[in-house]
């Protein structure tokens, strides 16, 4: 993958670079801001199919939904279809929290993180995400507006941004009604994180559409 300016950001933020932050693994941390476009297929029987690509439209993941699962199960697979992550949604949730594993487990000790609604009811989109162990302040967070497909990726409950999200408008894509949208992952943070995130969001997003 071929670096990419650094976007803009508040001096604060970009004062020193951020420390390695690998949760899936630090083979998905790159030295550089790594670019990333994810598109949703238009028609899929999951509504859980994504494709993630890379600046120079290679195929860097995919990601698959389970259409038999009793409850909303995704899983993040590389370019080869071996899955990396699942993300599996907990049934009984006030707060819509999913959990997320390593490879295609639900095994308590592959657990990698968690990710729950900051509040029951919000306006704004806004996510909390802990890792194993830790259920107190979050280790990550996501602030900004699903519906514009514009969201902020933070460092815990700081102003230290990891990551953004912003739609993407390509003729073909809007002609196809495929999603499409790019995500710009700081330095050294972990992009195979940020994307099981972005999925987590659409799914509860989708699943609160269908509720109303």
């Amino acid at each position: 993958m071929a670096a990419v300016p650094l976007p803009p950001a508040p001096p604060a933020v970009m004062a020193a670079p951020l420390p390695m932050v690998a949760v899936v693994g630090p083979q998905f941390c790159a030295p550089y801001v790594v670019a990333l476009t994810v598109t949703k297929k238009a028609l899929s029987l999951s509504d859980g199919d994504f494709v993630v690509s890379d600046v120079n439209g290679a195929v860097l993941m995919k990601v698959q939904g389970r259409v038999l699962s009793l409850h909303s199960h995704r899983v993040l697979c590389d370019a080869a279809g071996v899955p990396i992550i699942s993300m599996r949604e907990k049934m009984v949730s006030m707060h819509n929290t999913w959990r997320v594993y390593r490879g295609d487990s639900s095994d308590e000790k592959d657990l990698l993180f968690t990710v729950k609604q900051s509040r029951i009811f919000q306006l704004k989109t806004q996510l909390d995400v802990f890792l194993p162990g830790n259920d107190r302040a979050c280790d990550f967070k996501v602030k900004g507006s699903w519906f514009d497909r514009s969201c902020t990726f933070y460092l815990g409950d700081t102003n230290t941004i990891i990551a953004l999200m912003s739609r993407q408008y390509e003729l073909k894509n809007v002609l196809l009604g495929r999603d499409t949208f790019g995500i710009t992952v700081y330095p050294n943070v972990d992009y195979a994180l940020i994307v099981a995130i972005v999925v987590i969001l659409d799914a509860i997003h989708r699943e609160r559409d269908d509720h109303e």
